[in-house]
């Protein structure tokens, strides 16, 4: 079948030719229907395209005309499960011996088996959602909310909301894993390089996904009561957004879902949704750091041209020209300043005129290709523009800045080589005071692998190691396995930080010359970002060690104020410890005694209700497990039907303990859950529990005493139930 072929409305294109097999008439569904005509991409299944071939020659234009292309080629696909499920005689791709380990896996998890039209797109969804996660992260991509990472994060709740109408609650697909790595492990070894990594990666998003799907469900089902109240068939766009931007449903999700209800989904509310917030976060980025409006200086920076940046050779410059002196933004000819980019904080220093006049630098940003300035308004009346100037970065910061950004380096570096190669860049922020260095990794670290971490990145800091930077062809960069940042877009030529054979990253920011410059690494802290990325903060050169005389010094205090020596002091807490063990026990022993004497007197102002023994008072006790010992005490007291029920008040909140003894239970039905569920009530709160023993609380103390005088009306109540 000849047609003309392209990916879009405009681009390379020509004609096609789509090879179909005729699987006989017996396979087309509608044999018994007189009036049908079996066609090729006709309405029944009898022709399978198998393969198809486009002759590429022209490019087409928006307006639909065709431009023969230099060189001509054929770009060729065939569908291999297709052909698959022709060769071995079955109905489907999913019928074949390619997909059916993982088909008959997923129907030994579920507990709904594999049934044509019920639970089949299920299965299938799954099968094929798996593969593709599998491979992808095998291949080094990771599930992320941002460009490719988003799409594998999309594809991975859609399976997981599939396992869902199968009954599979908890996290499940990272189970299939082993499946596929065997059967397709010999031809693609990655996949069984890679197999732990995979399992730990999707058990991590399911779970993360989980625990937002039971609320996003929730709110699913009130949007849907909702619709049907109002009588609307469509879910609004907000309300699509907002399943979205809480709870992370994608859209293809909720339009999903809706569809099972009948329901569609306003797209382009969504879409209005989506721009909003975009607007929201480029104005909430743009004003946060901002020293001047840098509002008002777009418009003229096109006529400047770039700034000729000459930091990564001096700190300073005695003379460059003003190009722009607008509203305290100023942008020089050429300038030593480094602009904020690259998670790297931006410079800061002067600006000095041939007079001697000093403008304070405030921060230094990048708007496209030029460099700005930030200064006080109020103080750039001595700048012009075309004057000649000095521009003068503070050394000693940059210098600070420099060795965390060498320090991030030689992070990454030892996270991959201890985490494991999946460990990915996904944000940064290096300042002269510390730094920190987001990353792809899917648990939280435990401290002692925090330990080595730090310990590696100090070897490498005291081995003193070369610092090199070079421009060279992006290309060559790649080929000589420089690590780039996916998200990132680079030139054709590009910077390139090599530390000896530890590190070799694409990195447009200031460094030292050796890592012995650092002076020392220290660790701060360790925590989680999202789903799938880890955040590590740390200090260097003079913070470390400022760092590490607080912690001196503070071990001293303690030591002090413990009466011992600093090397002591373990062991002084640890006797410390045993000792409030001791007279916390001293303390609980006392109060059993006192509680024993409580005892004899509640029992003797107890009332007889219908044979039952019934105690009920208000007392002083220090925190509920006490009340609950002092309940305790009060039920083994019993020899008979009896029933307890004691008050306290902890933190201005009322509480009560309701115990039954055996006879009681047994002889005249009573249960202390049930009990305390009535009693709680009338302080406001409820309770519940067990038969011999049950808790109840409240809002409202006041109401004790009135609790107290219904009590045998409580118990009346139970026996006559009963």
């Amino acid at each position: 079948k000849e047609n003309f072929w392209e990916m879009g409305e405009s681009g390379p294109c020509g004609p096609n030719s789509e090879i179909n097999y005729d699987t006989g008439p017996d396979n087309c569904e509608r044999k018994n229907d007189s009036d049908h005509i079996c066609e090729v991409n006709g309405d029944c299944s009898r022709y399978k395209e198998i393969w198809n071939l486009v002759f590429i020659q022209y490019n087409r234009e928006i307006g639909g005309d065709l431009t023969p292309l230099p060189a001509h080629h054929v770009d060729t696909g065939m569908g291999f499960e297709r052909m698959l499920s022709i060769l071995q005689n079955v109905n489907s791709n999913y019928d074949t011996d390619i997909f059916q380990p993982l088909m008959n896996h997923i129907g030994e998890l579920t507990v709904h088996p594999y049934k044509e039209g019920e639970t089949a797109v299920a299965y299938r969804v799954i099968a094929d959602h798996l593969r593709a996660l599998s491979f992808a992260i095998s291949d080094g991509a990771l599930p992320s909310n941002e460009g490719r990472g988003y799409v594998l994060r999309r594809i991975l709740r859609r399976a997981a909301r599939y396992g869902r109408t199968l009954g599979m609650v908890e996290p499940f697909l990272y189970k299939l894993v082993p499946t596929l790595s065997e059967q397709m492990g010999s031809v693609y070894p990655e996949l069984r390089l890679a197999r732990e990594k995979v399992k730990t990666i999707l058990r991590s998003e399911e779970e993360a996904f989980g625990r937002t799907l039971d609320h996003g469900l929730e709110l699913f089902e009130e949007i849907v009561s909702q619709a049907s109240t109002a009588k609307r068939s469509e879910i609004q766009g907000n309300e699509a957004f907002k399943l979205y931007d809480t709870f992370g449903f994608p859209l293809d999700l909720t339009r999903l879902m809706a569809e099972e209800r009948g329901l569609s989904v306003d797209l382009t509310g969504f879409a209005v949704e989506m721009e909003q917030q975009r607007s929201r976060s480029g104005l909430g980025g743009q004003g946060m750091k901002n020293v001047s409006d840098r509002a008002m200086i777009r418009s003229d920076l096109k006529a400047i041209g770039p700034t000729k940046f000459l930091g990564y050779e001096t700190h300073y410059i005695d003379q460059t020209k003003v190009l722009n002196c607008d509203n305290g933004a100023i942008a020089l000819a050429e300038t030593p300043f480094y602009g904020e980019s690259g998670g790297q904080v931006g410079d800061t220093g002067w600006i000095e005129t041939d007079s001697g006049d000093r403008v304070a630098v405030l921060d230094t940003t990048r708007e496209g290709d030029v460099i700005i300035h930030h200064c006080d308004p109020d103080n750039t009346s001595d700048l012009a523009l075309g004057m000649m100037v000095g521009a003068y970065v503070d050394k000693t910061r940059r210098k600070s800045i420099a060795r965390n950004h060498t320090a991030t380096h030689l992070l990454h570096a030892v996270l991959r080589e201890t985490l494991g190669a999946h460990v990915e860049q996904r944000g940064s922020e290096v300042s002269p005071n510390r730094l920190r260095f987001d990353f792809a990794h899917f648990t939280a670290i435990d401290p002692e692998t925090l330990d080595i971490i730090e310990h590696k990145v100090n070897k490498l800091i005291l081995q003193d190691i070369d610092v090199e930077c070079f421009i060279t062809e992006l290309e060559d960069a790649r080929n000589r396995g420089a690590i780039a940042i996916f998200t990132e877009k680079y030139d054709d030529r590009v910077r390139v930080v090599r530390i000896g054979a530890v590190s070799m990253e694409l990195c447009g920011g200031t460094h030292l010359d050796h890592t012995g410059e650092i002076g020392m690494f220290r660790l701060i802290r360790e925590s989680g970002v999202a789903a799938g990325e880890r955040r590590i903060e740390a200090i260097t050169g003079i913070s470390t060690y400022e760092a590490v005389k607080r912690d001196e010094m503070l071990i001293t205090k303690i030591a002090k104020s413990l009466k011992c020596s600093p090397d002591d002091l373990v062991k002084k807490v640890g006797d410390m410890k045993i000792r409030v063990r001791e007279l916390e026990r001293h303390i609980r022993n006392l109060g059993l005694d006192t509680t024993r004497n409580w005892v004899e007197e509640l029992v003797n102002d107890a009332v007889d209700v219908e044979g039952v023994s019934v105690t009920a008072a208000r007392v002083e006790c220090p925190d509920i497990d006490t009340l609950r010992t002092m309940a305790d005490a009060l039920r083994d007291r019993q020899n008979s039907a009896a029933v307890g029920i004691l008050f306290a008040i902890f933190d201005d909140r009322p509480a009560c303990i309701v115990v039954a003894t055996k006879s009681a239970i047994a002889d005249h039905g009573l249960h202390a859950g049930k009990l305390a569920r009535e009693v709680a009530a009338v302080i406001g709160g409820g309770g519940g529990g067990k038969a011999h023993m049950a808790q109840g609380g409240g809002n409202d103390a006041s109401r004790i005493d009135e609790a107290l005088e219904q009590a045998t009306i409580f118990v009346e109540k139970a026996l006559r139930d009963k």
